[in-house]
Order: structure tokens, then C-alpha cells, then sequence
């Protein structure tokens, strides 16, 4: 096909998967599976476009993992999950451990498997994806103890598995003891860990104080500085995905410019990763070879869903109650191992040990896309069920407060900055006296470096900066009127001037 043609096909593969969101939405499934169902009907058993090389699966799966990573750290309140950090960091490793243990073990019992595959399958199984839960969970008024702890528990749970995944991988070498798995874990996280610790302030920092000439460039510069992260971090031989997670989790509550616009960038951009990931992974599949995957697939995922995901969500429980870390009733751990769902991140790992050519690789892919798509069926659509069921629903608490510095487009209105030049006639004049339409109107002024609301008769001065919001429908007039004033006075309509350029 010509590039035409595919950029044509890209772009409808993009719109229609921004229009099978509001779909998603409103069934309560995460979109994932519709995306996944738009690379099975473009692959072998639709359209035909043919893919099926897991090596280039593997790095465009990690790049736009890291991506959605980026925009998971840009938009998490800090003071959100605070109190459930330590909480999901026993999670994301000793709870991982007992998950990737328990897997490995029943299947290894169940389907007769071998050491190494079967551990690699509980790995691969192991983290939560954070796309998946936030689908369905923020249309729930969850305690923030409870929603922090899942939300934290997604962002720092890729890494620990991304790890064990590529060590247990390493064709070259023999299965890892366990001594040196723990050692090289321990290495990578830090180093990951030091990476973001260290970027995250130096970027954050630059940001303030470099004046871009253009608002745009900063949404950029924040993503690329995460991205930047991951690259050092990974060169390093450190985890990539905590170093891009913890960067973009300081630049992301950290005073930037243009933040609101910093954000909506990075939801864009983590969407189209999605987009393109889910799509990717679909065309990957092959329907024809899912039966075969369909009973050891269901084992699998029934003995996490049931077995390995309640021991460590137990376990984890346990270990910070004995730590004096934080306190999780039976409830909220039972609904901590209900809410724990599998999304991209599994499939993407089960590219490497395809890619790397260990022995029944294919088959985990396979029985992974499997328990994907039946547990999320499964798991997604009963969310809120379980949730009122076991009583850990907060109806009576408002919902997360979104504040955005500059929504003004929602509510079809503009915001103004007027610098009074030298020399003009609004030096002197009272706010009361600028007769703006009924539309508009002087929120802040902006004096020597001081900011204040002004009053009915507050008088403005030269170098002041005056903040107008204004309705769309009279920004005009608003416009055209301080001009006015500028130019004659406080009585310029008794002179006729109308402010026309």
C-alpha cells in the first residue's frame, strides 16, 4: 500500500477508536478491548494486513508504554496518593514476588509446564494496568486510601515485572538464581528510581526559568524530558519505566507553566499510544491459533484472579500492618484483588520472551491475550457491583475536585491580559468606570509583581496588567471599549471614540 493509503487508514483506525470510547463509557469496559477488536478485524482474520514480528512488537509496545507511563506520572495528585505510596510500593514488589510464585507454581502442577516458562507466564501476569482500572474506577466514588493505593500501585508495578520478565527471557543464560535476581532487581530499581529522582527536580527547575518563546513548546519539553528518563536510565542498565513514571510524577505537581495545557498534551499523547499499542497487539494475534489457547489460558487466569492476586494483596496487607505502613480492612483487600486488572502491559510482555525465541513463548502470548480479554469481560463490568457490595464505595464524598488553570474554552469565553502602556488614558481610571458589557469583566490586575482581585474602584495605573474574562459573544465589544478608554478617557464614548482599529 502507498503512504496515502495508510495515513487514510491510520486516521480512521484513530477516529474510530475515539468514537468507540464514548461506547466503552457508557458499557463500562475499559476501551482496550475495542482497540484489541480493531487489530483482529484489520489482521488475519479481516482485512489481512499482515504482522507478525513480536521483536518490532516488543519496542514500539515499550516506547508507548513508556508514553502512557509519562502521562500516568503528569496527572497524579501527589497529595492524592501520598498516604497509599507505601502501601503500593509493597504491592508492586513483595505482592508481584507472591503473585509471579503462585502463578508459576499451579501452572507448572496444572498444565505440566516447564520451571522457566511457567515463571515467566506468572511475570508476565503480574502487574496491574493502569489504563484498564482508571476505565472503569473513576466513574466510582472510591475513598482516596483505596483509589490512591490502586492508581500508585499501577504506576510502580510495571517495573519490578518488566525486570523479572527480561531476566527469566535472557537466552544466553541459564535461569537466574535467586540470589542474583533479587540482586539485579534491586540494582535496576534504584538506578530507575535515582534517574527520576534526579531528572524530575533539574527539569522542573530549567522549566521555570527558561522563558520558551512559545507556549506550545512546553508540553513538549516535559513529555520529552520524561521520555529522556527512560533513555538514561535504561542506557544506564537501570528500569526505564520508574525513572519515566517518578520524573513525570514531580514535573506533574510541580508549579510549571502551563500546566493545563502541559496535561491535556500528555492525555493525548498517552491516548494515541493506547490507540496504536492495542491496534498493533490485535494485529499480532492470530484467531486461528486462540483456540488451542482458550482452557490453559483460563486456568491461568482463573488461579490469578482467585488465588495468586487475593494471596498478595493478603501478604502486602500484612507485611505494612506489621510495619506500621497502613491498615487495609478485609474489604478494601478484597476488593484491591477483584480491581486488580491485566490490560496491555501483559501482552506487550509476553512479546520479549517470544522476541528473545524461548521455547513456548508463543503459547504464553497467546494464552496471555486470552485471559486479557475473558477476565476483563469478566472483571471490568462488575466493578461497581463489587464495590457497593462490599461496601467500600464513599457516596457521600464529593468527587475528585478538577481545578484546570485556563477551562475557559469549556464555558465559551476568553480571557484578556491588558498591559497599560505609558501614556494611556486608562492610568487613573476606576474599574466601575470602564462600563464593560454585561459579558466581561476585571477578575485580576497584576501591579509590580503583585497580584490582587480588584474592587469597584480600584484605579488602574500605567504597567498594570489587567486579566478580562469575557464571553465569547461580546469579546469584541469588551475589546474595543478598553481601547476606547485607552485612547480618551473614561468618557471616550462623549467623544466618540469606539475603539475601531
Amino acid at each position: 500500500m502507498t503512504l496515502d493509503v495508510w495515513l487514510l487508514l491510520g486516521a480512521a483506525i484513530v477516529i474510530a477508536a475515539v468514537v468507540s470510547v464514548r461506547v466503552a463509557h457508557r458499557s463500562g469496559l475499559p476501551s482496550l478491548l475495542l482497540f484489541l477488536g480493531f487489530g483482529l478485524v484489520l489482521g488475519d482474520a479481516g482485512f489481512g494486513i499482515p504482522f507478525s514480528d513480536p521483536e518490532i512488537a516488543q519496542r514500539i509496545g515499550l516506547i508507548a508504554l513508556a508514553v502512557i507511563l509519562a502521562e500516568g506520572g503528569l496527572t497524579t495528585n501527589w497529595s492524592h496518593v501520598r498516604r497509599s505510596v507505601p502501601i503500593a510500593l509493597i504491592l508492586a514488589t513483595i505482592g508481584v514476588a507472591v503473585s509471579i510464585v503462585v502463578v508459576a507454581a499451579a501452572v507448572q502442577a496444572l498444565l505440566g509446564v516447564g520451571l522457566t516458562t511457567a515463571l515467566i507466564l506468572g511475570a508476565v501476569l503480574a502487574p496491574t494496568d493502569a489504563a484498564a482500572v482508571f476505565s472503569v474506577l473513576r466513574r466510582l466514588p472510591l475513598p482516596s486510601k483505596l483509589a490512591g493505593t490502586l492508581e500508585a500501585e499501577s504506576g510502580f508495578n510495571d517495573a519490578p515485572t518488566v525486570i523479572a520478565v527480561v531476566l527469566l527471557s535472557s537466552a544466553a543464560q541459564p535461569t537466574p538464581s535467586m540470589g542474583s535476581f533479587l540482586l539485579e532487581t534491586t540494582l535496576e530499581l534504584v538506578i530507575g528510581g535515582g534517574v527520576g529522582l534526579a531528572v524530575g527536580p533539574a527539569g522542573a527547575y530549567a522549566l521555570r526559568r527558561i522563558a520558551l518563546p512559545v507556549s506550545g513548546l512546553y508540553p513538549i519539553a516535559v513529555l520529552a524530558l520524561s521520555l529522556a528518563s527512560y533513555g538514561g536510565a535504561v542506557m544506564l542498565h537501570g528500569s526505564g519505566f520508574l525513572a519515566v513514571y517518578v520524573t513525570a510524577l514531580i514535573l506533574g505537581n510541580s508549579r510549571l507553566p502551563h500546566r493545563a495545557a502541559t496535561r491535556g498534551f500528555a492525555e493525548a499523547a498517552a491516548w494515541l499510544a493506547q490507540i496504536g499499542l492495542f491496534v498493533m497487539l490485535g494485529l499480532l494475534a492470530s484467531p486461528k491459533e486462540m483456540p488451542s489457547a482458550i482452557v490453559p489460558g483460563l486456568i491461568a487466569g482463573t488461579v490469578l484472579a482467585l488465588v495468586a492476586r487475593p494471596l498478595s494483596v493478603m501478604v502486602s496487607a500484612a507485611v505494612a500492618r506489621v510495619g506500621r505502613l497502613a491498615t487495609i480492612s478485609w474489604r478494601e483487600q478484597a476488593f484491591l484483588s477483584w480491581a486488580g486488572l491485566r490490560g496491555a502491559i501483559p501482552i506487550v510482555l509476553a512479546t520479549i520472551p517470544w522476541a528473545a525465541g524461548v521455547p513456548g513463548s508463543k503459547e504464553i502470548f497467546n494464552q496471555v491475550f486470552v485471559i486479557v480479554i475473558v477476565f476483563t469481560l469478566l472483571q471490568g463490568p462488575t466493578l461497581p457491583f463489587v464495590a457497593r457490595l462490599l461496601k467500600v464505595t464513599a457516596p457521600g464524598e464529593a468527587h475528585d475536585l478538577e481545578v484546570e488553570s485556563a477551562p475557559l474554552e469549556e464555558l465559551n469565553a476568553d480571557l484578556l491580559q491588558v498591559r497599560v502602556p505609558t501614556g494611556s488614558k486608562l492610568h487613573g481610571v476606576e474599574i466601575f468606570e470602564l462600563r464593560l458589557p454585561a459579558g466581561a469583566q476585571v477578575t485580576l490586575i497584576v501591579r509590580e509583581g503583585r497580584s490582587f482581585v480588584p474592587a469597584a474602584n480600584t484605579r488602574i495605573r500605567v504597567d498594570d496588567q489587567i486579566l478580562l474574562v469575557t464571553t465569547a459573544s461580546c469579546r469584541d465589544q469588551a475589546e474595543r471599549r478598553m481601547r476606547a478608554v485607552s485612547r480618551r478617557g473614561k468618557l471616550a464614548g462623549w467623544y466618540g471614540e469606539r475603539g475601531v482599529e
